[in-house]
């Protein structure tokens, strides 16, 4: 009589699984896991809950004595790069790193699923590693998946495969795996290769690679977990599937269950679509542009399939940050997004295996986010020009897309294209204009600020213009200033349509610049501050360089350092700045804090908090920027106009600077200048709840200028 082998040469294992084949979690993982003794596992992202879905089934596994080695890769964040790349201590780096994950927001089940990796820590069951690329000082993601199986009689099973230990990975994709037997002609030499490979991994040994301990603060968390979290674990399949703390990477995009959607949205999005999804939407900044884009690509997405056909999603921004806000508002959809930026080696792997997928059925769709510089870059444009199946293009703040450049990378091959910006007109820019317009289509909808307040979509406020003279140092420079931009008037150059880097553009600039740093702005700041000295929820909006001077003589200071000195060294309130040399990580915590109500006063920012940033917490704005760019201050409206718990208005204080009268200089050209900041004031005041004591601060002005008809 034939005796059965036991151990894995007992196992009636296929030499591959996939998904429409195979049950690969049970027909492959539990059945090894119920022979073997050691796992050996190196895959790709570590998070909470794909730690957590780690556990499920390995009790018995553990029970009978089996150990597992697990090396996975840290979830880096350009910051945590930049802070590897930089030289900062690795091991404090991925303490933080693994802290913030498992500080994610995450279900009961999820929390069970961790006390349990904690059990099988704390009893010397499990032990963890962290695995990323290191290569000529440049720092990227680990992302190959490996797996060894050993029993006790020493017969060894190998595999290697699409999935990751994510919820994704093991029970939701469409995933498949090659196995590879000890015991088998053929696949001996594979199977000992890829157990030599994970040791290698394991002692630190692969070129280009770095494996590091698991941090001990985060074992001792997850140690007290265990402790904490002991009921048992339900069968994989019932696990996390229902989980809300789950973004599935393949799911399909679809309008949360959370979301009110509000009947100007669906306006919007239903005039859309009314245009065979083409169009601009031109909504006042903070009534919620980035989530009615997404319902649009909802519908969509829900379109294609019931065409069954894949979706490909493109959203485009201007900055990083507003990638990553996006990325979020993707992920609250159901999807998790790719962000395009920086690194190729980062993104582009991702989006190749993910269209590669789309173009097989095996992925419903694909969402990249992409910041405008890296959209236009050869690489991704490539990457585009491949794209047979249905795209959709969402531009955020689609203005920036007007430029020759960008306008001439935006993909002739999108089916579907949506625009969003509360100005999306280009200043002195009709061609970049009607580029956009021709690409995307006509404004398909358009919500105003004055409805938006009406509708309480956005909340009341009132504004208070402060008239501030310039100095007579300034005075004089300003004169002299005006004086040579009569003559190039005079010779038939226009100041509405002047090239910024001509010469009448330079003067134009430092001009505004005298206005801009005009030194009484600053001791009428020191008033308002005073006033609001225990008022929370403060933006300042300082001007751009440095106070200009003579030809000759060295620029004054910086009106920011000049404000945060101001402010936080004279006046002791807790202020901090926020400029484009913020790092995100940095830019995200002070956001935190300012929106705390209890940690940080006043944000003093250079242009940084003009476009995208959601911070609709701010109260009080003070506008020291002498800006005519009506995209900037609406931008700047808009960041104090946004709803929040508690906030029925907010209050906007503009200082605008002014010479002396009588100063002898051009009257018209004086008042051609002049009349930028009374455009920008009357725009602000129109709509304002103390209209009428606006125009009586304004009305000497008007009246010097003859301009009561503004």
């Amino acid at each position: 009589m034939t005796t059965q082998p036991n151990g894995l040469r007992g196992l009636p294992l296929a030499t591959s699984y996939r998904s429409n084949r195979q049950d690969v979690v049970n027909d492959f993982y539990l059945p090894a896991f119920s022979v073997a003794t050691s796992y050996s596992r190196a895959v790709g992202y570590f998070t909470s809950t794909s730690l957590a879905l780690f556990a499920r089934g390995l009790e018995t596994f553990t029970a009978r004595g089996g150990r597992i080695r697990l090396i996975a890769a840290p979830h880096l964040t350009e910051d945590d790069i930049l802070d590897i790349e930089r030289g900062y201590d690795i091991r404090a780096v991925l303490a933080s790193i693994i802290e913030r994950e498992l500080d994610a927001d995450v279900s009961d089940k999820v929390l069970d699923g961790l006390g349990s990796i904690g059990r099988l820590i704390a009893n010397g069951r499990l032990d963890i590693k962290l695995a990323f690329v290191e290569k000529a000082n440049r720092v990227g993601i680990y992302h190959e998946k490996i797996g060894v199986f050993r029993d006790s009689v020493g017969d060894l099973v190998a595999f290697t495969g699409s999935s990751n230990e994510t919820l994704g990975g093991l029970v939701a994709n469409f995933e498949s795996i090659a196995v590879f037997r000890s015991w088998v002609n053929g696949d001996a030499g594979r199977a000992l290769q890829y157990e030599q490979d994970f040791e290698d991994l394991w002692t630190n040994q692969t070129p280009t690679l770095r494996v590091e301990h698991f941090p001990e603060v985060a074992r001792d968390r997850l140690v007290k977990l265990g402790h904490e979290h002991t009921a048992p674990l339900p069968p994989i399949d019932d696990a996390l599937v229902a989980s809300p703390a789950v973004v599935s990477e393949t799911a399909s995009l679809s309008i949360p269950e959370w979301l009110t959607v509000r009947g100007y949205q669906r306006q919007a999005v239903e005039a859309w679509l009314g245009r065979r999804g083409r169009g601009i939407l031109k909504m006042a900044t903070g009534t919620g542009k980035t989530k009615t884009a997404m319902i649009a690509a909802a519908q969509i997405a829900n379109l294609q399939r019931q065409h069954e056909e894949p979706l490909v999603l493109l959203i485009i921004a201007p900055q990083k940050h507003l990638v990553d806000q996006w990325i979020t508002e993707v992920e609250g959809f159901g999807v998790r997004p790719i962000a395009v930026y920086e690194s190729s080696q980062k993104w582009v792997p991702l989006v190749e295996e993910q269209l590669s997928q789309a173009r097989l059925g095996q992925r419903p769709i694909v969402a990249m986010v992409a910041t405008n510089t890296s959209f236009a870059g050869d690489k991704f444009q490539s990457v585009l020009a491949r794209i047979t199946q249905p795209l959709m293009v969402i531009a955020d703040e689609a203005h920036n897309l007007g430029s020759t450049t960008y306008r001439a990378s935006l993909p002739p091959n999108a089916t579907y294209r949506l625009a969003l910006s509360a100005t999306p007109e280009r200043w002195f820019d009709d061609d970049g204009t009607d580029a956009l317009i021709e690409y995307f289509g006509e404004i398909a909808f358009e919500l105003g600020l004055s409805d938006a307040i009406s509708m309480g979509a956005l909340c009341r406020y009132t504004y208070q213009p402060r008239l501030v003279e310039l100095d007579d140092n300034e005075t004089q420079l300003y004169a002299e200033l005006t004086t040579q931009i009569a003559k190039y008037v005079a010779a038939g150059e226009r100041i509405d349509s002047a090239d910024p880097n001509s010469p009448l553009g330079y003067l134009l600039r430092q001009r505004a610049g005298v206005l801009g740093h005009a030194k009484g702005k600053l001791a009428a700041l020191r008033a308002d501050l005073l006033a609001r000295a225990r008022s929370w929820f403060q933006l300042v909006y300082c001007a751009e360089g440095t106070r200009p001077a003579r030809q000759g003589e060295p620029h004054g200071p910086n009106q920011l350092q000049d404000v945060m000195t101001l402010a936080g060294n004279q006046l002791h309130l807790a202020a901090h700045s926020y400029i484009s040399g913020t790092s995100r990580g940095t830019r995200k915590n002070l956001l935190r804090r300012f929106s705390s109500g209890d940690d940080l006063r006043v944000l003093v920012a250079i242009r940084c908090l003009d476009e995208g940033v959601d911070i609709p917490d701010a109260r009080t704005g003070y506008l020291l920027a002498s800006s005519s760019n009506p995209r900037q201050f609406i931008q700047r409206r808009g960041r104090l106009l946004r709803r929040a718990e508690g906030k029925d208005r907010a209050e906007i204080l503009d200082y605008l600077a002014i010479p002396p009268a009588g100063t002898p200089m051009n009257f018209d050209i004086e008042r051609n200048l002049l009349t930028r900041e009374l455009e920008r004031a009357s725009e602000f005041a129109k709509l304002s709840e103390n209209y009428e004591t606006t125009l009586d601060t304004l009305r000497p002005l008007k009246e010097r200028y003859h301009l009561m008809h503004m």
